[in-house]
């Protein structure tokens, strides 16, 4: 399930919806413009905000991005979507790239120490461990919080990057920041704090929890799904549902959350070139 080569381009006017604007869709929008894709392409963002790699995409021409105008429903048989505000989308193809979300709720000050997710985290994480193990002239000590594919993971990098790793399977109450000293910017978090006073501290601290895909869009809309969540997918990133795929970690490939298996821009790079296979096709078939 890696990236091939860049397809070549099409001229078909395929039109293509991607549900979700996180790494995964903005990583296919680019893809898909490398690729010289000349059909158009909607992107149908739950945020309000407009961060800068949005904005640069929204400025290609064959791109609209729908700010805060979330997908809420599709309806295969006549290849639409609509969007919360009541919005209707015709497609040809259609990307689900919903993300996933936390199981459970924030813990309080989690905003403050590296957190891993997918694999797509593992370069960031390493790259908070070589900042502190500099600042400390010495390896580091890590407390990891979290079980399961995503904590085996990020313990994974941690020990690569020389990190002696403590983990923990109890979810702390509170996370504690580093103490400053002197004219150290050290920011990272050090230490948890559990429900029962109890605590650990180190020198840094990850946190890896369980997630569960966002799935519910592509489940009302009769896609098959996981038992354990996610949008079930074939190699080539196709649902059971024709003209439907899904990349990110709104996907599971063999009952694994996609984020865990392959990195976003790998993803979008395979699923680029089946797109623009798909599109370059349909006109053929529709004179058949």
């Amino acid at each position: 399930m890696s990236a091939p080569a860049s397809s070549p381009s099409t001229s078909t006017a395929a039109r293509i919806v991607i549900a979700g604007a996180g790494p995964a869709a903005q990583a296919l929008v680019a893809q898909l413009d490398r690729a010289r894709f000349t059909g158009t392409v909607t992107v149908l963002s739950n945020r309000d905000d407009t961060p800068d790699e949005l904005l640069e995409l929204a400025m290609l021409p064959q791109v609209s991005v729908r700010f805060g105008q979330p997908a809420s429903h599709i309806d295969p048989a006549n290849r639409t979507v609509a969007t919360a505000d009541g919005m209707e989308f015709a497609y040809d193809h259609l990307v689900i790239a919903t993300g996933s979300a936390p199981v459970a709720g924030p813990v309080d000050g989690a905003a403050q120490c590296l957190s891993y997710a997918t694999i797509d985290d593992a370069p960031r994480v390493a790259k908070g461990v070589q900042k502190v193990a500099r600042e400390l002239g010495r390896r580091p000590v890590g407390i990891l919080v979290g079980t399961g594919a995503a904590a085996g993971q990020a313990e994974a990098v941690l020990r690569a990057k020389g990190v002696r790793p403590i983990r923990t399977t109890a979810r702390p109450a509170a996370i504690i920041p580093a103490v400053v000293s002197g004219t150290s910017a050290r920011q990272a978090a050090s230490a948890v704090v559990f429900e029962d006073g109890s605590s650990m501290t180190g020198d840094l601290v990850v946190m890896a929890e369980e997630r569960v895909s966002r799935d519910g869009l592509a489940a009302s809309a009769g896609l098959q799904t996981a038992p354990g969540g996610g949008i079930v997918i074939s190699r080539d990133y196709r649902t059971s549902v024709q003209g439907i795929w899904a990349i990110g970690d709104a996907a599971a490939f063999d009952g694994v959350r996609l984020g865990l298996l392959v990195a976003a821009a790998s993803a979008a790079g395979a699923c680029a070139t089946q797109l623009l296979s798909a599109a370059a096709e349909a006109p053929a078939l529709q004179a058949a």
